[in-house]
């Protein structure tokens, strides 16, 4: 058996868990997030537990079994806690800024680039460290706002100049070889 689809998901206090059928319903302070699930699992509520069970041992459904277990989880902490996606900007005269809720990106472009939040979606900016935060509940959907800031000025290779995740490791290249070396024109 699945050792992440046997452990139960514990409710929080303060969240409310409706489950009809293969469509869970989570409610908490911070919104509320609706999924139905593929055949072959079965959801029970169990003393303040949600517990995720297979109804066979086909491969399928052994595969779905920790997956199903984890996307509950997913919004049982969603609408608990939230989530956050933190994106660092290098490079000189790269800033971010808020108009009221809307993010202001400068990115060397001649337009600033200006994005409107998602619902459920709120974005923090900390101007001395140059970061975003990327506030929500649903974690596919912060992913997906946070890789589209991203793209709009992924990092370079040669000076790391653009946007990236927190932590993440930029791969550089070396720039030319330089002048007076060997093997150049005379």
């Amino acid at each position: 058996m699945s050792r992440i689809g046997r452990l139960p998901v514990t409710i929080p206090q303060g969240v409310q868990v409706e489950i009809d059928g293969l469509k869970v319903v989570v409610k908490g302070p911070k919104g509320t997030l609706q999924r139905t699930f593929a055949q072959g699992v079965n959801l029970s509520l169990e003393q303040g537990n949600i517990v995720v069970t297979r109804a066979s041992e086909e491969a399928r459904i052994k595969a779905l079994h920790g997956t199903t277990r984890a996307l509950i989880n997913n919004m049982v902490t969603g609408v608990h806690t939230g989530f956050t996606k933190v994106l660092e900007i290098e490079g000189v005269g790269y800033r971010a800024a808020m108009d009221g809720k809307t993010l202001v990106l400068n990115l060397g472009f001649s337009h600033p680039v200006r994005i409107e939040p998602q619902a459920g979606i709120s974005f923090e900016v900390d101007e001395k460290t140059r970061q975003i935060k990327v506030n929500g509940s649903d974690p596919e959907q912060i992913g997906q706002v946070a890789a589209d800031i991203r793209k709009i000025r992924p990092p370079e290779p040669y000076k790391g100049k653009g946007i990236h995740y927190l932590g993440e490791r930029i791969r550089r290249k070396a720039g030319k070889a330089g002048k007076g070396g060997k093997g150049g024109k005379k």
